[in-house]
Parts: C-alpha cells; structure tokens; sequence
C-alpha cells in the first residue's frame, strides 16, 4: 500500500480509474498487492487516487491482455515499451486489410493529425457515396475505428484526436441513416449500451447495417440502466435488444449484466451483442446471441426472419 501523503494536482478515484480502463477495481488491487502496480496515493480521506502518468499505463496494459498478454510478464515495463508492443499490434492489424485500404486509413488520420477535419469530413461522405452504405461501414469505418483504437494506446493519437474521429464517424453515419427509407417491417430492435459503457460508435455503425436490412431501430444511446432496457423493450414491444461492448468494458460487468438482462426479458425477446469486449467470445452467455462482426448481422436478421414467419 502507497503511503505517500501528498496527492498530485491531477487524478483520479478508482471508481473513474474502473470506467477509463475498464480494468475491475479488485483487478486494480490485486495488482497493487501483487506487482507493485499501479501505486495510487491516497487523498484526503484516505481513499486511493491514480495520478494520470499511471492511468495512461493501465489503459494501455487493458489492450495488451485483451491481444493475449499475461499481466505478469508487461507489467514491468515502462510506458514506453507498452506503447511499443501496442504498435506491434497495430502493425499486425494492418496487414489482414487489404493494401489499397491499408493506405487509404493512413491517409485518413493524416487528416486528423493535420487537424484537417473538414477534409477528413468531406472524403467520407464522399467515400459513402461511392461505396454504399454496408461496404463503407463494414470495409472502412470498423477496421479503421481498430486503428484508432490502437493508434491512441501507442501513444500516435491524443485522446482529443480519437474524439475528434468518433463525432465524425458520428456525424457521417447518423446523416447516412436518415435517409434511409424509414421501415415498418421487423425485427423491431432497440440499441443501447450498460451503464459505464460510453462508446457508443460500434453501435451507430450497427444500427447502420440493421437499418438497411430493414428494421426499426430505437436507439437509446448509452448508459441505459439495465431496468430502463428491459421496461422500454417491454413497452415498445421490441423483438430484439442489440448491446455493444467496448474493450474497456470490465468482464463481471458484461456477464453479470448480460445475465441480469435476460433474466428480466421475456424469452421471445432475443438479445444480440457484439463490440471488441474479449468476454464475449470467451464465455457463452444462454440466451444471448453474440456477433463476432458487423458482417453477421444480416445473417441474423435473416435468422430472426425465417423462424418467427414459422409462426
């Protein structure tokens, strides 16, 4: 235990450590006993507090265990060698994309790190246009939203940077989904998240491939209680409730959520999920339906379809 008593100007309690990382905060302690880290001083009630130097280190420790690393053995190095391997990853990521979207990514993010943002606005709506609106989400938007994910572990994008991208994707999307012909057909499907999950963009972009499907789509944004999920599917009379989780999203929250949730649905709702959360291909969750990528959602209406017109 740290007992240093002075706190430094600019931290932050573990319960804020829990949602930026989406480290648990008995992962958090049981690292403290174990490793030696992180090593949060104490404010003035006692309680931890992480300096930033120290959260920017388990963030980026967060997407090595989610690539496969055991805490025990990176740990030990120091931020820069984190980011370092965190580049690795990127680079390896890079090379399952095709070359010729390779370099259009990189040309992309150029324009944000040349606070080009408009540019970067203008080349998106038109890349939409020339591709559809599937092919753009799916072959660009989802490996390049990877990159960006990867490009701010490593340390290439600021964390301003990443939010500047995200409310473009946002604006993008959100413009392409209306124009889409407004269904009446079904699945009728609400879209959210749990509480303390805030990226919702892996949730536009779903909604994007369901809308042109031909669902209807309610979406509550993020950080919808669990009760308030259960009681407007309810109320809507909705046949599918679709979650997204992030990396950063804490393992015992996704399950015991997952599980609490399905509890309070009638089995005829079905719940689909999908997101970057490694929980979700690791351990099977009854009752819940788990999309390994944005390209299974068609194949799952098509599902949904075919067995409730047996009826």
């Amino acid at each position: 235990m740290n007992d240093h008593s002075v706190t430094p100007a600019l931290t932050l309690t573990i319960s804020a450590v829990e949602r930026s990382t989406g480290l648990s905060k008995d992962t958090l302690r049981v690292w403290e006993r174990r490793y030696g880290f992180p090593m949060p001083v104490r404010d003035e009630y006692g309680e931890r507090a992480y300096p930033v130097d120290q959260v920017e280190k388990l963030r980026i420790l967060k997407r090595l265990l989610d690539a496969g690393y055991r805490p025990g053995k990176i740990i030990e190095l120091d931020t820069q060698a984190l980011q370092d391997l965190a580049e690795e990853i990127t680079v390896n990521k890079t090379q399952v994309i095709s070359e010729e979207v390779a370099d259009d990514i990189q040309l992309y993010l150029g324009m944000i790190k040349d606070y080009r943002i408009d540019e970067f606005r203008r080349a998106l709506s038109q890349a939409v246009l020339r591709t559809g609106l599937q092919r753009f989400v799916i072959d660009l938007v989802a490996p390049m939203t990877v990159m960006v994910g990867h490009a701010w572990a490593s340390g290439y994008f600021q964390v301003f940077e990443e939010h500047i991208y995200t409310e473009s994707i946002q604006i993008i999307l959100r413009n392409a989904i209306s124009n889409i012909p407004e269904s009446v057909n079904r699945p009728k499907i609400i879209l959210t998240t749990f509480p303390n999950e805030l990226h919702g963009l892996g949730l536009l972009m779903a909604e994007s491939i369901m809308a042109l499907e031909g669902a209807k789509c309610i979406s509550l944004g993020v950080q919808t209680p669990i009760w308030d999920i259960g009681l407007a599917a309810t109320r809507h009379q909705i046949d599918v409730v679709a979650l997204s989780f992030s990396s950063l999203s804490s393992n015992t929250q996704v399950i015991d959520g997952l599980e609490e949730l399905r509890s309070k649905l009638p089995k005829t709702i079905e719940i689909w999920c999908g997101g970057s959360s490694s929980i979700l291909q690791k351990r099977p969750i009854r009752g819940v339906c788990i999309m390994k990528s944005l390209s299974d959602i068609p194949e799952a209406m098509q599902r949904w379809r075919t067995v409730r017109c047996a009826f």
